[in-house]
This record gives structure tokens, C-alpha cells and sequence, in this order.
């Protein structure tokens, strides 16, 4: 057997980079979602030992919406992409590309078994650059074919070894035949064929059988005439081996699926729930189908479900035709190959075993699978089919009048099919680019359009998707999920009678509910959720809070495993009704279903937050956490949590938390106004200062951000610079109440602009006329101006606001006494607007106004209040990841400053703080009385 040189070898790698290059720049579509950006088994913190309980989409296997596709090692190839460069699309593109050129290479090694030195390589060059093989290469979930095929072959090739020359069994290529079969179908179930294959290459190649002579030999033993040949005893003995060795990893596998098969709707596979002939017609024309596809892959598709290919309902459909074609022409050539031994029927008959034996599992023959066509299976049977193309060049330029027109057949071939796959690539770069390139192949496959929709609603463009879930509603009247997309796109555009209709449709269309039945093969799991989506619809409404129930308690009826119906039920319903210990109850049975699930740890913890077990609650976000590292909500709010316990403890974890959010969602600025508070409350200013700006820079008029911004600033001592961010703050939030106090007292005691502070403090009296604070503060103002009269008046109206403040009845005492001292010596009790004042006046209302901040010790804006956690994803596609809704984005509570909050503030601070607190206040109280001594004697 020649090996291959390296000039093949360059060449061969070569043309498969120079194809498939731009996949590089390709992100993850389609399945790849649910393969890699879902899957829980990718993860670092996920144990390896899950790799080999869960399938292929990280489902435990045991559960009934598996899919049953166990291929751990598969799996444990993009937990290595994850590894070295997380979630970054290009590292899992190049790494198919090269497992490419390694299967070329292996393949190239098998041809030259079958074929000589250049129509081998004619071979593998077409193998390298057919474009059905787009799908496996360029699509990340097809790696389970290209590591499949490399074990494969690799398998093939150990099993050729295991003859000596002296014609005797060698043992250690069987044995490495075994542990690579092994690994081929640990990576993709087919990889188990290539037992079939290495029992035809060791009847009819090793041992020269012909389907004549192997008859005529089992005729002779089985009459006892010669007993068995030596030679034929050795064959038995390892294909008993072999065999033997296939049962054992038949049994595994279907030990490792429980005996299960997985669950398919007819949108899936319409044919696999059809009856007889319909079922069977059908089946048979896919076999042409696919022939076709690798004879002629102009008009390629991510997806063949659905209507794609009308069932073949009669015996009198034209399409059979092709079926019977196909019959006869595969006939024709296995007669070929078995009838004689010249080296063209080996050629022949291991292509043929090449195409036939690895595209048995999907061929829905013997058993059906989750789809009608897929182009990704065709990667092992095209091995063969280019092997044939192969073989017939070779015999058609060996005739001397066809040798030049044969090669240049052959090389216009590998142009266009170069040319072909390097275009093919570009409909991969994201999911609308495949779906609406699907779309111009197909237009009968609702599924299609439904997914062009799906990609048009991840861009928030509703308008357009609910065109193209209306459409799929059109082309297939009976799919639940189209009504389900219609329903939930009407909803997000805020058309709630609409999306109440479509989510009646699609409820419709469920089987009826049959009391204690469960529908395991009928109802699809994600086509329960109508039942979740139109029951949160209707709940907004009080008065249909019944008819969501009823809609809860039916789906659970319908599967007692729904997970999702106890969440909504008793996680939306029951905690809108305050009921939070049937709502934690819920969640803990929910989790008895499922410990694995990130977004019920996370749920659990907000209604533990709600049931005031803030311990509780940062437990179970902890174990969200360790399911999920990444898990946005349960960062940002676990962190939340520690930074209003307010112990200093936690803060460092509480930032590690919040940084670890914002690298997750980068524009969200609330992550950085955290931050920034974190900083204030450590009085790191500068990283405050460069948080606070972050933040305000991502949310333009970002209230909290700005009015904290301004307090650290004041706190400081730079009240100047605080100035031009309350002014921007008033120009988004004219109504801002704290922020007016906190500019007017700034203009006042820092800008001496008294007419600038009245300004302020007017503005919040005529928004909140019984404001104390800036009714105060206006009094302090006419103070200011040395209009008594006016001041005594603004004085008597505050305390009537407020008759239990001290503070207010001593400063209306000393106002009067200042104006019968000034009475008695014959002074005006007025002054014109903007006098000058004394050194000794100027400091008066200063330190009035520092009085009355020291004592509001709480002054920093509200970080935000508790938000229930919403479902998880019950509104989302199905394929997508469940999500929650944020606590604590408001970040806004309108406080004044005024000491009698200052209780209300505190709350949830430490002792240390409290302790602080007070000694301020004692402090204010000193001023004051020090205050009232200076004025009283003026």
C-alpha cells in the first residue's frame, strides 16, 4: 500500500483551507445553540462524569425529552474549545476544519487500498471540496461526523493489518479494531458500521469470495463433504469476533438509552406516523433523494422536516419511478461486484459498503429518526460515492479518445464543487443568512420560516418576524409552534387580544386532556407551554386569575413532569398572591424534578428574599452559581444582596460578583452603578468617580448614577464639579427632589447664588407643596435675604407641616426674637434684594444647612427594591435558554433629606454605621444649639 506523500498531503490541506477558510468567521446557528451556547456540560464547574450520563445536547438520558444521541466524546471536544477560548465561535470552526483535512488524509490511505496513486488522490480531492459536506464541516454540531469518520477509518484501516502474510490472524490490529469502533460510535451512533464494512472488505476482498462461490462453499459444508476450509474457519473466527464485540456495544448503547427510543413529532418526521404504504413509499423515495443530493448539490438546505418532501401517498405517484430507477441501478452494481473477483468488483463493492452500511441508521428503514433528509449523515456514504466517481474516471480515461474530455470533466468537477462549498459557507455566518438561503430552496417548510423569524426576534425586529410566523401558520395550519411564535411576538408588540387568539389556536390543536393519561409520544414537551404562555397573559387580568390556574393545572395534568407548569403555577400565580410558602414548596418540588437547573435555584432564592431570609436566599443564588458560573441574574443580584446587608465582609465577593456580571453583559449600566456604590460605601472615591462616569456613559440620564455622582462629589469637598451633574440630572429629571435640595444647597452656602437656591427649592414646592425640607430650606433662604417677615411666615407654615419638628419651632423662636431685637433697636426688618450680609450672617444658614444634612445620614440614592424573578423562558423559543427578569434595575426612590428619614435610611446598615450615625446627630444637635446662641445673640 502506498503512503502518502507529503506533496499529497499539503495539497489535500490545502484545498481544504482554501474552501473552507471563511468559516472561520461563521458564529454558532441552528443546532449549534442547543449543542454550545445551552449546553450545561460545556462547562468547567459541570463534573466530566456528566458528559457520559446526559446526551449530546446535555439532557440527562434519562429523561424523556432526550434525544438519545449519546456521544460523550464528541461532547468532550467542545468542553476542550470551551476551555481555551470559551464561547468564541471561530476556535470550534477551525478545529472542524482541521479534523476535515485529518479525514481526508485517512480517507486518501483507504483509497489507495481500492484504487491507484492518482485516481485515489482524484478521490480524496473530491471528498475534500463536495459541498453536501457544508453542513458537517461549517456547522459546529457536525464534529460528531468528523470524529466518527476519523475512528472510522482508522478502524478500517487496523482491521486490513490483521492478516500476516502467512495468511494467519494477528490478534492486536483486531483488538485496536474493537477500541476504535468503540470510540467511533462514543463520538456518533453510525460509527458502529464500519463492522459491516470490515466483514465485506474480509469476505470479498481478503478472502476473494464471490457471492457464487461463497453460496457453492456453504452448500459443501453444510452437505459435509470437505468440512470447513481452513481458510473459511480463520474468516469465521474474527467475524465471530468482531460480531460479538458489535452485540456488546449494541447492548451498552441501548443499556445507556434505557430502552427507550426517542420521542418525534410528525413535524419532525411526518412519514415515520404515517400509515402503510404511505410510510413506506416515502422512506424509499428518501433513498434517491439522498442520491441525488451527492450527485447533483446545487440546492442545499439546513432542513428537510416538515413539508419539505410531500409524502408519497400512492403507488401511482411519479416520484416512485425514481425510487425503482435507484433500486435498479444499486442493483446492477452489487451483481457487478459480487459475481466476479477482478480488482474493479472489490472497488465496487467496498464503495458500495461504503454508502449503503453507514447510511443504514438514517435511512428511517428500520427504525425512524428526528428527520426526513440531513445533508451532515452524508459524510460517510459520499467516502463511497467518491470512490465510485473515482473508479469510473479511471475506466473512462484509460480509453484514449476520452482522455483529455475526462480530465477535463474532472477538474471543472473539483472547480465548481470548490467553488460551491466556499459560497455555501457564507449562508452559515449566522441564522438569518441559513434560514432565508434555506427559504429560496424550500418554501413549504413552516419550520423555516418560523426560524427566520426566530433570528429576525433576537434582533427585536417583531414587525418582520410576525410576518414570517404568520407565513408558517399558512404553509402548515396544524403547527402548534408557529401559532405559539404568532401568540408570543403579538404579545411583545403589546397586542394582547391578538396574542390571546393565536395562543386559543394553538391550544386547539393539543390533543384533548384525558384524566390521568400522560402524553409521552403525542405532545411534544415545548408544546405544553402554550398552555404556560396564554395562562401569563390572561393573569395580568385580577379577574381571570382563576382561568390561569385552571390553564396551569392542565398542563401538569397532561405531563406530570412539567417542570415549567409548577414554576409558573405556583412561582407566578401563587407568589402574586403573597402565598411565598406554596411558591418556595413549589420551587423545592420543581427541583426534586431537576437539581440541575440553574433558573430554579435562582427562583427559589428570590421568594426567599420575598419571605425576608436574605441567608436563604444567598444560599440557593450560590447553587444557581455553581451550576451556572455565568448565570447574569443570579451574579448581579446575589451581589446585590451582600451589598445591602450592608457587612463589610462581603463586599469583596459582592464586587468579584458584579465585575464577573459586567463582563457578561458589558452595556448594561447598572452593573457599573453597583460598582460604583460598592466604592462609595468603601470610600474608594476615584473608583466610584470612574464607575459612576461608566455608568452614566452607557445610560444617558441614568438618575441614581448622576445624583450619587454629584453626593460623592459634594462629600468631597468638590461641590463645583457637582454642580454641572445635577444639571444635567435636572435636565433629564426636572422632578428630581434630592437633587434640587442637594444643587440648591450647594449654590446657596457654596456659589452664595441665594436667588439660584430659591429657584431650586420654588421648583420643589410647587411639585410637592408639603415638602418640610425645601419648604425649610426656602425659609433659610429668606433668612438669607434678610426678609424676616417673610421667613417668620415660610417658618409658621413649615412647622404647621410639620408640628413634631423641634428643629423648625427653635428656628421660628429665634427668627422672632432676632425681629424684636431688631424692633427694639429701630432697624428695618428687611433688607434689599441681595444686600450685602455680614461674615457673621453669611455663616448662619450655612451652618443650618450642614445641620440639617449631618442629621439625614442616609442620603445616598436607593439601589432598588425587590422584583420577583420571573419563569424561565416559558415565552422564548424553545430551543432557547430560560431567563429571568432583573431585581433592582429601579434604581430611583424619591427621598428628601430631611432628618425625619433618617431611621427609614438606615436600615440594613451595620452597627458600627448606626453607631456613626447617632454620633453625628449628636453632633448636628450641637451646632444647632451653638446657632441658636449666635443668633440669639445678634
Amino acid at each position: 500500500m502506498a503512503v502518502v506523500s507529503w506533496k499529497e498531503i499539503l495539497l489535500l490541506t490545502g484545498l481544504v483551507v482554501g474552501c473552507y477558510w471563511n468559516s472561520l468567521s461563521c458564529g454558532f446557528v441552528f443546532d449549534d445553540v442547543s449543542a454550545i451556547l445551552d449546553n450545561k456540560d460545556l462547562r468547567p464547574s459541570t463534573p466530566l462524569r456528566n458528559l457520559f450520563l446526559n446526551d449530546f445536547w446535555g439532557t440527562p438520558m434519562a429523561e424523556e425529552r432526550s434525544h438519545k444521541s449519546y456521544r460523550p466524546l464528541t461532547v468532550l471536544t467542545f468542553r476542550l474549545n470551551y476551555l481555551f477560548s470559551e464561547l468564541s465561535a471561530a476556535s470550534y470552526h477551525l478545529l472542524n476544519v482541521v479534523l476535515h483535512a485529518v479525514v481526508c488524509l485517512l480517507f486518501l490511505r483507504v483509497c489507495r487500498l481500492f484504487l491507484d496513486k492518482t485516481f485515489s488522490l482524484v478521490a480524496a480531492l473530491l471528498f475534500a471540496v463536495h459541498p453536501i459536506h457544508t453542513e458537517a464541516v461549517t456547522g459546529v454540531v457536525g464534529r460528531a461526523e468528523l470524529l466518527s469518520s476519523i475512528f472510522l477509518l482508522a478502524a478500517f484501516l487496523a482491521y486490513t493489518k490483521s492478516t500476516g502474510a502467512d495468511h494467519s490472524i494477528v490478534w492486536a490490529p483486531i483488538a485496536l479494531t474493537v477500541v476504535l469502533v468503540a470510540a467511533a460510535t462514543l463520538c456518533k451512533e453510525q460509527g458502529i458500521t464500519v463492522v459491516g464494512i470490515c466483514c465485506v472488505h474480509e469476505v470479498f476482498v481478503a478472502q476473494g469470495f464471490t457471492l457464487p462461490l461463497l453460496l457453492e462453499t456453504l452448500r459443501q459444508v453444510l452437505q459435509g463433504k470437505d468440512g470447513f476450509p481452513y481458510a473459511v474457519l480463520q474468516t469465521l473466527l474474527k467475524l465471530i469476533v468482531l460480531v460479538i464485540s458489535t452485540l456488546l456495544l449494541v447492548i451498552i448503547r441501548v443499556q445507556v438509552i434505557q430502552s427507550q427510543l426517542p420521542v418525534f413529532t410528525r413535524f419532525d418526521n411526518p412519514a415515520a406516523v404515517s400509515l402503510t404504504p404511505t410510510r413506506q413509499l416515502t422512506f424509499n423515495y428518501l433513498l434517491p433523494v439522498n442520491a441525488w443530493l451527492l450527485l447533483n448539490p446545487s440546492e442545499l438546505c439546513c432542513d428537510w422536516t416538515m413539508g419539505t418532501i410531500p409524502l408519497v401517498e400512492s403507488l401511482l405517484d411519479l416520484r416512485n419511478l425514481a425510487t425503482v430507477m435507484f433500486y435498479t441501478f444499486l442493483g446492477l452494481l452489487a451483481y457487478h461486484s459480487l459475481r466476479y473477483r477482478h480488482s474493479s468488483a472489490k472497488t465496487v463493492i467496498m464503495a458500495l459498503s461504503l454508502i449503503v452500511l453507514p447510511f443504514i441508521p438514517a435511512s428511517n428503514l428500520f427504525f425512524p429518526v428526528g428527520f426526513v433528509v440531513a445533508e451532515r449523515v452524508l459524510y460517510v456514504p459520499s467516502m463511497g460515492f467518491c470512490v465510485l466517481v473515482a473508479h469510473g474516471f479511471k475506466i473512462i480515461s484509460h480509453k484514449e479518445h476520452l482522455r483529455k474530455i475526462s480530465w477535463l470533466m474532472i477538474g471543472v468537477l473539483l472547480t465548481t464543487h470548490a467553488v460551491k462549498t466556499f459560497n455555501r459557507n457564507w449562508d452559515w455566518e449566522s441564522e438569518y443568512t441559513l434560514f432565508t438561503s434555506a427559504l429560496k430552496v424550500n418554501k413549504n417548510n413552516a419550520k423555516l420560516w418560523n426560524n427566520v423569524g426566530h433570528a429576525l426576534e433576537n434582533q427585536n425586529n417583531y414587525g418582520r418576524a410576525l410576518r414570517y410566523f404568520l407565513q408558517a401558520t399558512r404553509v402548515q395550519p396544524d403547527d402548534i409552534g408557529a401559532h405559539m411564535n404568532v401568540g408570543r411576538t403579538y404579545k411583545n408588540l403589546n397586542k394582547s387580544r391578538e396574542a390571546e387568539d393565536a395562543y386559543l389556536v394553538a391550544k386547539s390543536l393539543m390533543p384533548q386532556v384525558i384524566p390521568g393519561k400522560k402524553y409521552a409520544t403525542r405532545v411534544a414537551p415545548n408544546h405544553l407551554n402554550v398552555y404556560i404562555n396564554l395562562a401569563n397573559l390572561i393573569r395580568a387580568n385580577e379577574s381571570r386569575l382563576e382561568e390561569a390556574d385552571q390553564l396551569y393545572r392542565q398542563a401538569i395534568s397532561m405531563r406530570p413532569d412539567f417542570k415549567q407548569a409548577y414554576i409558573s403555577r405556583r412561582g407566578f400565580h401563587l407568589v402574586s398572591a403573597l402565598k411565598l410558602t406554596e411558591a418556595r414548596d413549589a420551587y423545592l418540588r420543581a427541583l426534586e424534578l431537576d437539581r440541575t437547573n440553574a433558573d430554579l435555584w435562582y427562583n427559589l432564592a428570590i421568594v426567599n428574599i420575598e419571605m425576608k431570609d436574605p441567608s436563604e436566599a444567598l444560599k440557593n443564588f450560590d447553587h444557581a452559581l455553581e451550576l451556572s458560573p455565568r448565570h447574569k441574574l443570579a451574579l448581579f443580584n446575589s451581589a446585590l444582596l451582600m451589598q445591602e446587608s450592608g457587612e463589610p465582609k462581603f463586599w469583596p465577593e459582592a464586587n468579584r460578583r458584579f465585575l464577573a456580571y459586567v463582563e457578561e453583559d458589558p452595556e448594561d449600566a447598572n452593573g457599573y452603578f453597583n460598582l460604583g456604590m460598592l466604592a462609595m460605601d468603601a470610600n474608594e472615591n476615584a473608583a466610584a468617580e470612574r464607575w459612576m462616569r461608566k455608568a452614566i456613559g452607557l445610560q444617558a440620564g441614568f438618575r441614581s448614577a448622576l445624583f450619587n455622582l454629584a453626593l460623592l462629589y459634594s462629600q468631597s469637598k468638590r461641590e463645583i464639579d457637582a454642580l454641572p451633574v445635577l444639571d444635567e440630572l435636572l435636565h433629564h429629571h426636572p422632578e428630581h427632589i434630592k437633587g434640587l435640595i442637594l444643587k440648591g444647597d450647594i449654590l446657596m452656602n457654596h456659589k452664595k447664588d441665594t436667588h439660584g437656591a430659591k429657584a431650586c427649592f420654588e421648583r420643589i414646592l410647587s411639585m410637592d407643596p408639603t415638602n418640610v425640607q425645601g419648604k425649610h430650606n426656602l425659609c433659610v433662604v429668606y433668612f438669607e435675604e434678610r426678609d424676616l417677615p417673610r421667613a417668620e411666615r415660610c417658618l409658621e407654615e413649615t412647622l404647621a407641616l410639620a408640628p413634631n419638628e423641634e428643629y423648625v419651632r427653635r428656628h421660628l423662636s429665634i427668627v422672632r426674637s432676632k425681629m424684636a431685637a431688631m424692633s427694639a433697636a429701630g432697624r428695618p426688618l428687611t433688607t434689599a434684594q441681595g444686600a450685602t450680609v455680614t461674615s457673621e450672617e453669611e455663616e448662619k444658614p450655612k451652618r443650618v444647612k450642614e445641620a440639617a444634612e449631618e442629621v439625614a445620614e442616609g442620603k445616598k440614592e436607593e439601589r432598588g427594591t425587590s422584583a420577583l424573578g420571573k419563569g424561565a423562558g416559558v415565552e422564548k423559543n424553545a430551543r432557547k435558554s430560560s431567563t429571568e427578569t432583573l431585581r433592582g434595575v429601579d434604581m430611583d426612590k424619591s427621598e428628601s433629606l430631611d432628618s425625619s428619614q433618617s431611621d427609614k435610611r438606615t436600615k440594613g446598615k451595620s452597627t458600627k454605621e448606626i453607631k456613626d450615625i447617632e454620633k453625628k446627630r449628636a453632633a448636628a444637635l450641637k451646632r444647632l444649639e451653638e446657632i441658636e446662641r449666635i443668633l440669639s445673640g445678634d
